[in-house]
């Protein structure tokens, strides 16, 4: 079954609007470090961002179940995200590095959930990991290719890294253009139920098992800093982050295909265990030829659970109510994310690298454990 029209499109912005992001998150810890922050700080500012834009992916997306069209939403999201991210190149200070990723995760927060809305309504149900998986992998070749331009920038003009910065403005204004083709019907707007109405349930022990992940899933700013300690230079880190992506993109859609045949909770239950053993190899890795490894192991971990996650989400939910329903799933990964870096940064600090990424391997098995123990097929879970 071919994706449709408003799929593909909508992954082409994705891919045209992290090529944007990705030419500026490589750069950006060193960035941080070098006026004066350390890895606590990028926690905060990486945890922050997201925790804003959880804040108000939630509240767009109780928002989507009630207007007539959702592209106005998303639209609005992709333009603020556009004019924050090129101010990056006037920081002076890491509290203002951390003020623009948030105007940024602002935008995000306003244009992910209705975007996904219009997404899980634009594949039928047994498509839905598919077109969800498409799109992540479309999102991921767009954060494979940012980096690679990063690096070409900077081989042109060594050193200069706010002039990437301000360059990233150009595909971040492609990607609102793109945005225009998307065609969307006019529909009528679900009327708001009584107050604690779960029109938009979402299982307790899926949306549980996915926060108790999400806990242990840190920025990856700080692996790009563990890689650093381990001696890959500066230059090279967008060709790490570049990798990584690639294989996201590579085998985003495959693994998406093959969740909806062959059963979405057990291939994310796959792809937990093998982010926990990713996380133990980043705790024990000694050299920098490991990391190279290790961050192409990686990235099966997001071809495998980040399309399968929303499509389990979009699929328990009625289409009516599926904005707060993947409103409800962003809160808590954009919470727990938050928690999770800041967590994670102080650990680092703290203890140790390796203790922090230790504890996110626990969490990605506790996760899995937690997912598997629920009801056989065909049992019934309560629903929030």
């Amino acid at each position: 079954m071919r994706l449709s029209r408003n799929v593909v499109v909508l992954g082409i912005v994705s891919l045209v609007a992290d090529i944007s992001s990705d030419m500026v998150m490589p750069l950006l810890p060193a960035f941080v470090v070098a006026l004066g922050g350390g890895a606590a700080f990028i926690g905060v500012i990486e945890g922050a961002a997201e925790g804003i834009s959880a804040l108000l992916k939630y509240a767009s997306g109780r928002w989507a179940d009630r207007v007539r069209r959702l592209l106005p939403l998303a639209v609005a999201g992709y333009v603020l995200a556009a004019v924050a991210r090129p101010l990056l190149a006037v920081a002076r200070a890491p509290w203002q590095v951390l003020a623009v990723r948030s105007v940024d995760r602002v935008g995000k927060g306003i244009r992910t959930t209705p975007r996904d809305k219009l997404l899980a309504a634009s594949a039928p149900r047994e498509q839905l990991a598919e077109a969800f998986a498409f799109h992540r992998g479309m999102d991921h070749a767009g954060a494979a290719i940012g980096p690679l331009i990063a690096a070409g920038l900077l081989l042109i003009w060594p050193g200069e890294v706010r002039r990437v910065f301000l360059l990233a403005s150009i595909p971040g204004a492609i990607a609102v253009l793109a945005l225009l083709a998307v065609r969307e019907q006019p529909r009528e707007p679900a009327a708001p139920g009584p107050r604690g109405a779960s029109g938009g349930a979402v299982p307790v022990r899926l949306l549980t098992a996915i926060g108790l992940f999400t806990l242990g899933n840190s920025t990856d700013a700080l692996l790009l800093l563990r890689a650093g300690t381990l001696g890959i230079p500066l230059a090279r880190l967008p060709l790490l982050w570049a990798l990584l992506h690639l294989v996201r993109a590579v085998f985003s859609w495959p693994l998406g295909r093959a969740a909806d045949l062959l059963g979405r909770t057990r291939t994310l239950i796959a792809g937990w265990l093998w982010y926990a053993a990713c996380y133990a190899g980043f705790a024990l890795a000694r050299a920098p030829w490991q990391m190279w490894a290790l961050f192409a192991g990686y990235g099966l971990v997001a071809a495998l659970t980040e399309g399968t996650e929303r499509a389990l989400i979009a699929d328990a939910a009625p289409p009516a109510a599926r904005g707060r329903a993947l409103g409800l799933y962003n809160l808590v990964t954009g919470l727990g994310l938050l928690a999770a870096s800041v967590l994670a940064g102080e650990v680092w600090e703290q203890v140790s690298p390796a203790a922090a990424l230790t504890m996110g391997a626990v969490l990605a098995f506790a996760a899995s454990a937690t997912l598997a123990a629920g009801p056989r097929a065909g049992g019934q879970a309560p629903a929030v």
